[in-house]
């Protein structure tokens, strides 16, 4: 047992893992390359064989063999007696073996973190997923490839900002605490303010606070952030999650959609190196331009029944009837169609493809359809059976989005508590102008998800919610 006081504070000068490798693999069986490196990283094996040792580094570039003799390595005895997962520095003469094993030939090594719980059988491989989601830090080191996973979603993080930053939007960071809870359609968490003596939201969406922005003058403008939405878990929710949201003056829904190709192939393509990939074991090719459908024509692709607003209430819920889908009461004939859709086609859809044109009734915040009465324009991106975001004309007219805000109202009344308040704050901003816009959506867990080749959201979170433990007894308030 180490004492606190025997580990350094810093350890300068160690060289990445996968540097090492990269620099000496042309090493031959038993040469010595003459030249000495310090490494660090977590103790992955250890075995010994008499006056040798023979340990696996781990760092996050990789992995390279210790090779200790009793004659050359410092403390030869207690390097012997390290746990599986204590963390070392050592530093050493590069080497291949006579068995043709990459090593650092140790003379001498410093222990840096003791594992203080031991880790057995499981740094073979983790497969409880109580312990993969719970324990994420053991998962990252255990399983192969997880820690991939997330330098994938920063690189895909990057490229987004990178990308919009190409086209001249400006970042900004809006409130997470709400007053009004807006923006989507979401049941949302409350918090009380204690000094305002009031209930506020955590925010479900980004969208109104972006849109004073444009009112504001800041043409081209995203956040990328977290939102909230109390609702279910499950393979593609997770009760908290990120979002790109972005605006741009002076464009609309087409506009939009190039945009959100050009942020999900330009994605894939700095983190894989390419725009096509295989999702599930089949391939999916997201390179520029993606088809275009309206949601009426991919629901009789899919299910061989011609659908629209035109047949009414009543006619729609006997198509949705005959296709198993059960419809609330209070659906209108636009929920009516999106239920349809959502139902029975959206997840067949293997895509890419822009789905366009939502009935107004689901879309509370859009610009009506300038050709088509009762709908508006509203494009959802799918692939591989999964809305990946939404792109927008955004509804801009006072008068026009005060009407919408009264028809949710009059549905909250009705017993739906997804649907939103009024929101006089933002109806006053959109009373001082502002001008033809065009607004994405973007759901970053679920493009990682895609690129990662995953299917369930948990896998692209460090650290999804999860109940809590047997025994775990909540705070006292």
């Amino acid at each position: 047992m180490s004492h606190a006081s025997e580990i350094p504070y810093r350890y300068e000068g160690s060289v990445p893992v996968g540097q090492v490798v990269g620099s000496y693999g042309h090493l031959e069986s038993g040469e010595e390359s003459g030249d000495t490196v310090r490494v660090a990283g977590r103790v992955m094996l250890l075995r010994t064989q008499g006056k040798l040792a023979f340990a696996t580094l781990r760092d996050w570039t990789g992995e390279v063999q210790l090779f200790c003799l009793q004659a050359v390595t410092d403390r030869f005895d207690e390097l012997k007696h390290l746990n599986l997962g204590d963390w070392i520095g050592a530093d050493g003469e590069v080497v291949r073996t006579k068995r043709g094993e990459l090593s650092v030939k140790v003379a001498s090594w410093s222990l840096l973190a003791e594992a203080l719980h031991g880790f057995g059988d499981k740094w073979r491989g983790v497969n409880d997923p109580e312990v993969r989601f719970r324990q994420r830090e053991v998962d990252l080191w255990a399983n192969e490839g997880v820690r991939d996973r997330f330098l994938l979603r920063s690189r895909v993080v990057a490229a987004i900002r990178r990308l919009l930053a190409d086209r001249d939007f400006v970042e900004v960071e809006t409130p997470v605490l709400h007053p009004i809870p807006g923006g989507g359609f979401a049941k949302p968490f409350v918090t009380h303010y204690n000094s305002m003596h009031a209930d506020f939201y955590l925010r479900i969406a980004l969208e109104l606070y972006l849109k004073r922005c444009v009112v504001g003058g800041i043409e081209r403008v995203f956040e990328l952030g977290r939102v909230f939405r109390n609702e279910g878990i499950g393979p593609k929710y997770n009760p908290e999650f990120t979002m790109l949201e972005a605006y741009q003056a002076y464009a609309d829904y087409h506009d939009m959609a190039e945009l959100q190709e050009y942020l999900i192939s330009g994605a894939a393509l700095e983190a894989l190196g390419t725009t096509k990939l295989v999702f599930q074991g089949r391939e999916l090719d997201l390179t520029p331009p993606w088809r275009k459908a309206t949601l009426e024509e991919v629901v009789e692709e899919v299910t061989g029944v011609e659908v629209n607003l035109s047949m009414g209430s009543d006619e729609l819920r006997r198509i949705a009837s005959s296709l198993a889908v059960e419809i609330p009461e209070r659906f209108d004939a636009g929920q009516v169609l999106t239920e349809i859709y959502d139902k029975t086609t959206e997840p067949n859809l293997w895509g890419p493809v822009h789905v366009s044109d939502y009935p107004e009734s689901v879309s509370p915040l859009t610009r009506n359809h300038r050709s088509r009465p009762g709908y508006v324009e509203r494009i959802t991106p799918i692939a591989a059976g999964r809305e990946l975001g939404e792109c927008y004309s955004e509804l801009v007219d006072p008068a026009d989005q005060r009407a919408r805000f009264e028809a949710q109202v009059a549905d909250r009344m009705k017993g739906d508590d997804e649907a939103m308040p009024m929101d006089e704050d933002f109806i006053r901003a959109l009373e001082r102008g502002m001008p033809p816009t065009g607004g994405i959506g973007l759901g970053v867990d679920r493009l990682v998800m895609l690129l990662a080749d995953v299917h369930h959201i948990r896998e692209v979170l460090l650290f999804p919610a999860l109940r809590p433990e047997a025994g775990q007894a909540p705070p006292e308030a």
